[in-house]
């Protein structure tokens, strides 16, 4: 049987640590998160290989985990403190979700699908809100955030959810068509926004992010 908890640990040491994950809160939080409990069952086995995993489909779309090195060079990017508020966009089963509220901020995980949403909402409990509704409008109502992490790929600029970070808020995302993107990092300062590359980075695409057919920027 698979020890989950070295399989854990070997994750955050050759995975992360290897990556340019330094800061320490994040490290023991995905050591302490079971991330295997945030996947189907039969699916479970591969929660900390170095891939994307999915965690569910409904109405022709598929909502995958981000992989391990990816998500938490986003999140370190967001530079969180405690006490943060911090929307999480494509929560998915709500691993990152349970990342985040290990790092002690406040968190709303926003799922369009509600199989998934609803499963969320149970595994996570009561210390996450978990919010039902399109990805691409993001969750108004419980803005403005200090961060906001998009966890999957986006073609073009997240406008909806730019407008709802507060002043010096920052966004994650990785940004891009195709391979490779880059894992971006927003800015907001008043009513400007800044972006700048982090690193090369391929997660699968949202739809709700998609370029339509003849769009040109």
């Amino acid at each position: 049987m698979l020890d989950y908890a070295q399989a854990r640990r070997l994750m955050v040491d050759c995975q992360l640590r290897t990556f340019d994950v330094t800061d320490i809160a994040l490290l023991d939080a995905f050591d302490a998160v079971p991330r295997e409990r945030f996947l189907p069952e039969d699916r479970q086995a591969f929660a900390y290989i170095d891939q994307s995993q999915a965690v569910g489909s409904e109405d022709g779309e598929t909502r995958y985990m981000p992989a391990p090195m990816v998500l938490a060079r986003l999140i370190q990017a967001l530079a969180l403190k405690p006490g943060n508020r911090v929307l999480e966009v494509a929560a998915g089963l709500g691993y990152g979700a349970a990342i985040l509220r290990r790092l002690g901020v406040e968190v709303v995980a926003l799922e369009s699908l509600p199989g998934l949403a609803a499963a969320a909402r149970a595994r996570l409990g009561a210390g996450v809100t978990v919010e039902a509704g399109p990805l691409e409008k993001g969750a108004a109502g419980h803005g403005p955030y200090d961060a906001i992490l998009v966890n999957g790929q986006v073609e073009q600029r997240p406008q909806a959810l730019l407008a709802q970070l507060a002043d010096g808020g920052r966004l994650a995302c990785v940004q891009g068509q195709g391979r490779p993107a880059k894992a971006t990092l927003w800015v907001r300062s008043g009513d400007a926004f800044g972006s700048r590359p982090l690193f090369d980075a391929t997660l699968p695409p949202l739809r709700a992010f998609a370029v339509e057919a003849g769009f040109a920027f």
